[in-house]
């Protein structure tokens, strides 16, 4: 398989089949004959939702949709904000270990990666589910493979697909009139602007993010970065540490400090010390302008190769005290008002998980009737999306970067 190339035969062969004579929007409206009951019992409950909260606009959508969750249903949501989602992944694991099986502190939980890849191996999540959420049925895995597929590891009905995410890179097109679209080329222009490129230290997620493009970019194997790592792992990564050898001098501070989060980066660009940053959202740019963090200069673009892609989830662990609830919760970040609201690129800009072509004329009007921004790209410009490397990749390559470069 080439890499970010997927068909339904990878879907298939990664455990995904159908049954013969059923269609998936048919098992999800034949699993959800129950949803009235899961309404009855979620009434009441208090649903702890344990998200990132290192964005405010996110967590104004995410009060948002507690609202209406709240007047729709009377389920009540409370927004755990997470600095980092292992935080959460370890209380569960913890739980587990102290033999608490029902009652746990984790409702619902905001996770892809690695994260989900440990939870899931440990048998720490409950479902499948997601054939009961009645808005399942807008979500096509054979036009998106993203959305049943997790860094490699088939979701299994465990998760919920709440967003896209791809790697796309932003310039201030005042000051850069022609960006660079390959590590190589970014090496040339680093060169030629000292100082002015930074990116997050891993294991923050969009640092980690970035050292997997340069992987992609810079080794000669990267259909191995599909499989687990192992014994050629190291080796497959030399080409990696010898770019960033030679382009951190370059960078902001000579290298010798990084940025701690996205948002740092970001307000870099803002305050004019650097002239490019990335996110994992094609529509950060856009968002930050509207609400004028950042000057209406900046323009968006996408390494020739492609660029990193993947799909963010909600699951419920093994042992929540309000399933139900995480159940209408999830259902409803996947309606198509919540999902269009989210990608607004003047409230979050999250690409949505929806196949527009299940959409009635209305619901796709929602999303035909958002406002694209300046500074997001164009479905034909994202290019070919990468997908994202086995799970046990982040680990090899965050470790190798700590060894290297870390302080």
């Amino acid at each position: 398989m080439a890499v970010g190339s997927w068909s339904r035969r990878d879907v298939l062969a990664a455990g995904l089949a159908l049954p013969a004579g059923l269609s998936w929007a048919g098992r999800v409206r034949a699993a959800t004959e129950d949803w009235e009951a899961v309404l009855a019992a979620a009434a009441g409950q208090n649903v702890q939702f344990n998200a990132w909260g290192g964005d405010q606009r996110i967590n104004d959508y995410i009060a948002w949709a507690a609202d209406e969750v709240a007047s729709r249903h009377d389920v009540t949501v409370r927004h755990v904000k997470l600095a980092d989602t292992a935080e959460a992944v370890s209380r569960i694991v913890a739980e587990k270990a102290a033999g608490q099986a029902s009652g746990g502190s984790v409702d619902l939980i905001w996770i892809n990666g690695e994260n989900f890849a440990a939870l899931k191996s440990q048998g720490l999540l409950f479902g499948p589910f997601t054939e009961r959420l009645p808005n399942m049925r807008f979500v096509d895995p054979y036009e998106n493979p993203t959305t049943v597929v997790d860094f490699t590891i088939p979701t299994a009905g465990l998760e919920a697909p709440w967003g896209m995410a791809q790697l796309v890179f932003f310039y201030d097109s005042a000051r850069v009139p022609t960006p660079p679209r390959s590590m190589a080329e970014l090496r040339s222009w680093a060169a030629d602007n000292r100082g002015r490129f930074a990116y997050p230290a891993p294991p923050d997620f969009l640092g980690t993010t970035f050292l997997k493009q340069a992987f992609y970019e810079t080794t000669a194997d990267p259909i191995a970065a599909l499989s687990a790592a192992d014994a050629r792992a190291e080796m497959a990564m030399t080409p990696l540490w010898d770019f960033l050898d030679r382009l951190h001098p370059l960078l902001w501070r000579q290298g010798r400090t990084f940025p701690k989060t996205s948002a740092d980066m970001r307000q870099l660009m803002s305050d004019g010390e650097v002239d490019i940053y990335f996110a994992f959202n094609p529509g950060d740019a856009s968002s930050a302008i509207a609400q004028g963090l950042l000057q209406d200069t900046v323009r968006p673009f996408v390494p020739n190769a492609g660029s990193i892609g993947n799909t963010h989830f909600l699951a419920i662990p093994f042992n929540a005290a309000a399933k139900e609830g995480a159940l209408v919760l999830a259902d409803f970040l996947l309606s198509p008002d919540a999902q269009a609201r989210k990608q607004n690129a003047a409230i979050w800009g999250d690409p949505t998980v929806l196949s527009l072509f299940r959409l009635s004329p209305e619901e796709r009007k929602l999303f035909d009737d958002l406002p694209r921004g300046p500074a997001t790209p164009a479905p034909d410009e994202l290019g070919r999306p990468l997908p994202e490397p086995h799970p046990s990749w982040v680990k090899a390559l965050e470790q190798g970067w700590s060894r290297r470069y870390g302080t």
